[in-house]
């Protein structure tokens, strides 16, 4: 089969899915998607096929179905890809099936499955001599009593696996405990949720200390890309996703990526996350994403095209590593965003002028509006504006 006609199907995903099929629809490669109903690829003019997963469905069951049922063999020979931790964890424990219908990444099952345990990072990272927060394993509420008095807050409950963690607290990343009480407190709720997780030290500074590299390692030990960004602000600050981004090449945060990489012997596609921790200056891991992040469109339009890059490479046709990216731009969630200078504000910490300068930036990047595929973000500004409604509350 000719390069541009092998068909992709992406798992899961919301903006970063979108980013992906616009990145290969628009060269006529066919793309599926197959997600929750809300995901913006659903609406892209560049989408093939949508698999919208139904209410009461989980993600698991459907992919099953949909790549490995009976009715699977029509997508045979299509390249698959993850695009949220539910897809990556469907792939690892189908990983032997899969491989023989489908074109997998070059991932390794093993180390998909320990980075996805945030725990496991950190000790793959301190092994590899990688800076990382101090942390504290928890295996039961027992544990707690007799950790307490070594814990300096503020400190936070970090999931072992994010992705569970945010379905059972509404979306959340993180929960800040500011003293011994809220400890015991918010430790026994994320138990009787039935969540592992750890007590891990808050590295203190503001949201732009912490910087990302993004690469692909192939079977062969080398590199697709390399690139770097820092954050802006997240929503909340401090602990939620990042709403606003920019894009600059940072010489440390590259080296201790790849470091990390080589060290555990990882291939595939992956990025991992740093703080610098001002106390010391160093740069420590917070997370790794063994996928393509919320962040990709950003990604792609300042010149690393990650989707391209790598169906290229599965499809045999390899390229040479793209290094050189444009700088400055800029990635920006509007109301997001604006949650988070509220929040700022309040604490006294950002000025209306210091954000408005922030944000009336050029070139700025969206996550879902682009002129030439305008859809994904008329629909989901419907949809806010369909949840601020009175008569919807």
């Amino acid at each position: 089969m000719p390069a541009h006609k092998v068909p992709v199907i992406i798992l899961g995903g919301m903006e970063n899915s979108l980013s992906v099929v616009r990145s290969l629809g628009r060269r006529g490669i066919s793309v599926s998607v197959a997600s929750l109903p809300r995901c913006g690829a659903f609406y892209s003019r560049y989408i093939d096929k949508k698999y919208v997963i139904p209410a009461g469905t989980s993600r698991e069951a459907y992919f099953r179905e949909l790549l490995l049922g009976e009715n699977s063999e029509q997508h045979h020979g299509s390249i698959v890809q993850a695009c949220d931790d539910a897809a990556i964890e469907f792939i690892i424990e189908n990983h032997q099936q899969l491989s023989q219908h489908y074109r997998l990444d070059v991932h390794k099952p093993e180390l998909q499955k320990a980075m996805l345990d945030k725990q496991e990072t950190l000790r793959m990272a301190k092994e590899a001599g990688i800076g990382i927060p101090e942390f504290w394993n928890i295996d039961s509420l027992e544990d707690i009593a007799q950790i307490e008095d070594e814990i300096t807050f503020p400190a936070i409950i970090k999931p072992i696996h994010s992705h569970l963690f945010q379905k059972a607290f509404d979306g959340k990343k993180l929960i800040q405990i500011n003293n011994k009480a809220e400890l015991n407190e918010q430790a026994a709720l994320v138990v009787e949720k039935g969540l592992e997780f750890m007590i891990s030290e808050l590295i203190p500074g503001p949201d732009t200390q912490n910087s990302s590299y993004y690469t692909h390692i192939d079977d062969e030990g080398n590199e697709l890309f390399k690139f770097t960004k820092y954050v802006i602000r997240r929503d909340p600050p401090n602990f939620g996703g990042a709403c606003c981004h920019g894009t600059q090449w940072l010489p440390e945060t590259a080296a201790l990526g790849e470091k990390f990489f080589r060290a555990i012997g990882f291939t595939g596609l992956a990025n991992i996350e740093f703080k610098q921790d001002p106390r010391d200056g160093t740069l420590k891991v917070i997370e790794c994403n063994m996928r393509y992040t919320a962040g990709q469109e950003l990604v792609t339009r300042s010149g690393v095209d990650i989707p391209y890059l790598i169906y290229q490479y599965l499809t045999d046709n390899k390229q040479p590593v793209v290094t050189d990216y444009k700088q400055g731009m800029q990635y920006w969630y509007p109301r997001e965003d604006f949650r988070s200078f509220r929040q700022l504000a309040a604490r006294g910490e950002l000025s209306f002028g210091g954000w408005l300068k922030s944000v009336l930036h050029i070139p700025t990047v969206f996550p879902y509006f682009r002129l030439q595929d305008p859809m994904p973000s008329l629909v989901l500004l419907k949809a806010w504006v369909s949840d601020y409604l009175p008569w919807k509350k």
